[in-house]
């Protein structure tokens, strides 16, 4: 299954359906959802990482009980925007999950997310260490898929 780009994805979704947001971080997945207008998104969990069969069994499940119809998975780029090999390592996880779920994915630049998110539960939510440890995953999918929304809009 080839990757779609945001636009794309968008306009394979039928009225009602959402789209699941999902930053692949080492040692967990956070997972977002948008809204069923695909205007807002928000945190919704996280997965520990490990194998590909119990990851797509899992987020097969949100999908199913959530009315989720595509999958948009961030893309860490370098700095510069170049495509290094932690990339194009997200980028094969991308297709193989995709393939795994039979639901299309598009990959979407997720550079500085879990930072800024950082930031924000610091200086806004004044939150500790631990607190930070169990929301930045899912936090920063939020903000990931949030981004590729705004982007996406219809004009």
């Amino acid at each position: 299954m080839s990757l779609l780009d945001i636009a794309a994805l968008r306009a394979r979704l039928t009225q009602g359906q959402r789209l699941i947001g999902i930053d692949p971080g080492s040692k967990t997945i956070g997972i977002a959802l948008s809204d069923v207008s695909l205007t807002l998104a928000s945190p919704h969990s996280q997965i520990k990482r490990g194998k590909l069969g119990p990851i797509a069994e899992a987020i097969l499940r949100i999908a199913h009980g959530e009315n989720a119809a595509g999958l948009v998975v961030g893309l860490p780029l370098e700095m510069d925007g170049s495509f290094g090999p932690v990339a194009q390592a997200a980028r094969d996880w991308t297709h193989a999950l995709a393939a795994a779920t039979s639901l299309p994915a598009c990959q979407w630049d997720e550079r500085l997310s879990s930072a800024a998110v950082n930031r924000f539960l610091i200086s806004e939510a004044d939150a500790t260490r631990q607190q930070r440890a169990e929301r930045v995953d899912q936090m920063a999918a939020a903000y990931m898929l949030q981004s590729a929304l705004d982007a996406s809009q219809p004009a």
